[in-house]
């Protein structure tokens, strides 16, 4: 992470946790314990999305993912649900600047999510295309103060099951963690060869 030149909450750091867990409602100052609450919280939300039946001709948006992110962390952290305010990056990567980020999701929107009922009639090389690149482009505007990273794979779970394909297993993924990342990196230039190859080898 950058360091932050603001007094915005999301910056903060909870009290006696030595810069390792964010300012949280709960006052957790453990990062292993901060994960633990994190990850059940994220099972519960899955739980609730996937056994919902989902309104005919709906429309899917942005919203619905904030939405899903203040489901899953508004009892942890005042800023869920909430388009972050301040830079990030990551392994000397820097994230879209909050500046540009509103713009971007509405592009991101007409690019991806307004497709969503058109998802059953894609092809399976249509599919693996649409949601490499949705991957990558949700990444790299990296909405919120935290958890994208686990959001943007919910998402791309919800695509998928609309999809016909059901939910997906990213431990490959996670084994070749280096070429994930370098992966995505390449999206900045619209270059999504390697993303869909992850994507490709994940989709059963």
């Amino acid at each position: 992470m950058t360091k932050y030149e603001t007094d915005s909450i999301e910056a903060q750091y909870q009290l006696g946790s030595e810069k390792l867990v964010l300012a949280n409602k709960l006052a957790i100052v453990d990062a292993a314990e901060m994960d633990d609450v994190e990850a059940i919280l994220l099972v519960k939300l899955y739980e609730k999305i996937f056994t919902t039946p989902e309104p005919e001709d709906d429309v899917f948006s942005f919203q619905n993912v904030a939405n899903w992110h203040r489901q899953w962390l508004g009892n942890v952290y005042e800023w869920a649900g909430k388009i972050r305010s301040v830079d990030m990056g990551k392994g000397g990567f820097q994230f879209m600047s909050p500046l540009q980020i509103e713009r971007h999701i509405s592009v991101f929107e007409d690019e991806y999510l307004s497709r969503f009922n058109n998802l059953p009639e894609m092809t399976d090389e249509e599919l693996v295309s649409f949601l490499a690149q949705s991957h990558v482009e949700f990444i790299l505007i990296h909405p919120f103060r935290e958890g994208n990273g686990r959001v943007s794979r919910l998402l791309m779970d919800f695509l998928c099951s609309k999809a016909g394909k059901g939910t997906l297993d990213y431990s490959l993924w996670d084994e070749h963690k280096d070429f994930y990342i370098k992966s995505i990196q390449a999206g900045v230039n619209r270059d999504y060869q390697h993303i869909e190859r992850l994507v490709r080898d994940i989709i059963k």
